[in-house]
């Protein structure tokens, strides 16, 4: 185990995959994770089974979603405990029980509209649930610059944004949260930021001085904090450059930088990471890092190998 942080915000990891799975399966990587009332955690993954819950200890409860998904990509749990699962591969974002049975479906399969059109959706990336009305939010992100916001039952409501670099334009909109107010929490990964917006989409400020932001997620709890997963923003030349990522962040609902979890560059030592692409935390403050190891690390390597995917960080008292 090492520890991460600082004094107030501390946390210990093995480094080690987590999650106790039987022999023969496997995460391949886990490209999303997120947790219930219960403290379960969804491992949305491109592996054996696209979606494992395990209990806070690690054990299996239940899998699901064989045979349906494309290419498994964010989930969302949403106040009324429905789990929102986006997958890029067949531009469909789908609500599900926690136990699997599909309830809605938004875009058609394999029926992307034309990149870069600003229409529903085309490679879309995450989703999620204002808690205020269950207004669903999805982040259409890899060949579309556009937020959707949709009704509970699944009715277009806007859309906004546009390709860009200045205020309320993106280069890859790529996660997304709403709060208990509802203002709208944007991980625009290419540009190095974190965008807010209104219930309407009208821009309201921006956090930069960060990597590559991939990844979001609330506590909101004692002291409201916004945990961001950060790709390593360096190349090659200077892999082993520090500060540049990949780390987790954690930050007030101000922007205001509290720790940084990791200072290294990416590897798989404990204490590092390659890819922080789905993040969720847990009653107890305990973190949960879901990485695309395989996609931008592992199947580069000669020969390829699966690498960690899915690590547990631990609070300390």
């Amino acid at each position: 185990m090492v520890t991460l942080g600082n004094e107030k915000y501390s946390y210990e990891t093995s480094g080690e995959d987590w999650g106790n799975l039987p022999e023969n399966w496997t995460y391949k990587e886990a490209t999303a994770v997120a947790v219930d009332e219960k403290d379960n955690a969804y491992v949305f993954n491109r592996g054996t089974h696209p979606m494992v819950v395990l209990d806070p200890e690690g054990n299996v409860l239940r899998t699901w979603g064989d045979g349906i998904f494309g290419t498994p990509h964010g989930v969302t749990i949403g106040p009324d405990g429905m789990v929102y699962c986006v997958d890029n591969g067949d531009h469909t974002v789908r609500k599900f029980t926690p136990e699997g049975k599909l309830l809605l479906t938004l875009g058609e399969a394999n029926k992307p509209s034309p990149a870069m059109s600003g229409f529903p959706f085309n490679l879309p990336t995450h989703s999620a649930v204002d808690p205020r009305d269950g207004g669903l939010y999805v982040a259409d992100g890899y060949a579309n610059a556009r937020v959707h916001k949709f009704s509970p039952d699944g009715r277009h409501l806007f859309s906004w944004g546009e390709s860009g670099t200045g205020p309320g334009q993106f280069n890859i909109v790529h996660n997304i949260v709403v709060d208990k107010d509802g203002w709208v929490y944007i991980a625009d990964r290419e540009n190095h930021r974190i965008q807010v917006f209104d219930p309407d989409g009208k821009y309201e400020t921006q956090w930069v001085n960060l990597s590559r932001t991939a990844c979001i997620c609330f506590d909101m709890k004692d002291e409201p904090l916004i945990y961001v997963g950060e790709y390593f923003c360096g190349i090659g030349s200077n892999r082993i450059g520090t500060n540049l990522g990949p780390r987790v962040t954690i930050m007030d609902l101000k922007g205001n930088v509290l720790a940084q979890l990791s200072d290294q560059s990416y590897g798989d030592e404990p204490g590092r990471f390659y890819s922080p692409h789905g993040i969720a935390v847990d009653s107890k403050g305990d973190i949960y890092v879901a990485e695309v190891s395989w996609s931008d690390y592992g199947s580069q390597m000669d020969p390829p190998r699966e690498l960690r995917s899915l690590q547990k960080l631990v609070k300390k008292s």
